[in-house]
């Protein structure tokens, strides 16, 4: 089998997506509390720095998230198990109600920093306050220092990879060997 060869061609928005469709990402959901919460789908979310502990988030102008997360200056993090894939679905569906009505039908608890929705069954959670924000083109990138870290029971992760959802595999234990 040859090998394929790289050919340049122009950057549009479908040709990043595209060839960005290529990169697996782990699946996140975000949440802002206090009184208009909300919640996002997202997978432009990344570790930055471990000292001091910090993460980053990209939010799309036009989403409900950019705004809300904006007011309230701090959000929550929950790391989507590959169980959840229905729930992370659901926060990416723009048809959903907004405020507390979308948190009805969720199993959450307020995070114990900053208030925000953390979704139970999640594999871990984060609290974030935000530290910047700057203006990347169609999207805000949100840095956060994290001021609380949680791990949830162990299980696969969720992940988004050529258009659809993913799991990591089969979590195995390794026997005999070194």
């Amino acid at each position: 089998m040859s090998p394929v060869q790289p050919v340049a061609t122009e950057v549009t928005p479908a040709s990043l997506r595209e060839v960005m469709s290529r990169f697996a990402t782990g699946v996140v959901v975000l949440t802002v509390g206090g009184e208009n919460p909300h919640g996002m789908t997202a997978n432009a979310f990344s570790s930055v720095s471990l000292d001091p502990p910090t993460v980053l988030c990209c939010i799309g102008h036009s989403a409900v998230m950019h705004s809300a997360l904006t007011r309230a200056g701090r959000f929550g993090v929950s790391v989507m198990s590959a169980e959840q894939e229905e729930t992370t679905r659901y926060f990416a569906d723009k048809k959903r109600p907004l405020g507390p009505a979308q948190f009805e039908r969720i199993d959450w608890l307020p995070g114990p920093g900053t208030g925000a929705p953390l979704l139970s069954g999640a594999l871990a959670w984060l609290e974030c306050e935000v530290t910047a924000a700057h203006e990347v083109g169609d999207h805000s990138v949100f840095l956060g220092e994290v001021v609380s870290a949680m791990n949830g029971a162990a299980g696969e992760g969720l992940l988004f990879y050529e258009g659809r959802f993913r799991r990591t595999g089969a979590t195995t234990t390794a026997t005999g060997g070194r």
